[in-house]
């Protein structure tokens, strides 16, 4: 991984960079984008994993002898947020390196009629349900694109009406520099890992080159 900016960490695994341009492809229809999601997921939670401190334990194997070993104690002190509906896939992912997570979810729109151009988004929210945060948890918010930030600052902010966990993760596939500074500037401790940096913003908020609506190509 190489930080860029700070407290921001780039998956360049060239697997991850492989899937990563699959479905950046037109070409890539529903059912492999999705995939590709998945795959991704997996690969950001790895990621996430290895920033965990680790303890050294031992287990006796069937043969009656004892191994020296490592513990992940946190796998299991995780809340993983799924922004609707695009992020689904990516969780399926994440789910796989963090089986035990509590979960929630917040189906969110941005409200493109909206738009006043740089970062400034009105964000919708149609529903949340997140369950109560301890200090000792980790909290990643799944979104696949960090454009501009007013979508997770918005999720962040209904977050911690329920409590200030230990650490503040953001798993996204594509984000901005623009977007990653504006929110860390509000959430300076927040730490956000991603597979892409894409420099530009379109006349709609859109990431250039990104992958589109990641939601409709990953839903039809």
């Amino acid at each position: 991984m190489i930080g860029l900016p700070e407290r921001t960490y780039l998956v360049n695994h060239p697997y991850a960079q492989m899937v990563l341009t699959k479905i950046r492809d037109r070409s890539t229809g529903q059912i492999e984008f999705r995939k590709g999601l998945v795959k991704l997921g997996r690969l950001l939670g790895f990621e996430i994993a290895r920033t965990f401190p680790i303890s050294k334990c031992v287990v006796t194997t069937p043969l009656n002898v004892q191994a020296e070993g490592v513990d992940i104690p946190d796998i299991d002190n995780v809340v993983l947020v799924t922004v609707l509906r695009a992020a689904m896939p990516l969780t399926e992912g994440l789910l796989k390196v963090f089986p035990t997570a509590r979960q929630g979810v917040v189906s969110a729109r941005r409200m493109e009629e909206t738009y006043r151009g740089g970062l400034e988004f009105d964000v919708e929210f149609t529903y949340v349900k997140i369950p109560e945060i301890k200090g000792s948890e980790i909290v990643i918010i799944a979104d696949p694109m960090l454009a501009t930030g007013s979508t997770m600052l918005k999720v962040v902010g209904e977050i911690y009406k329920l409590g200030v966990p230990k650490r503040l993760i953001f798993a996204t596939v594509i984000s901005t520099e623009q977007a990653i500074r504006r929110v860390l500037s509000k959430y300076p401790n927040a730490e956000i890992f991603t597979v892409a940096m894409d420099m530009e913003l379109d006349e709609r908020g859109y990431i250039v080159p990104g992958l589109g609506d990641a939601g409709d190509r990953a839903f039809g």
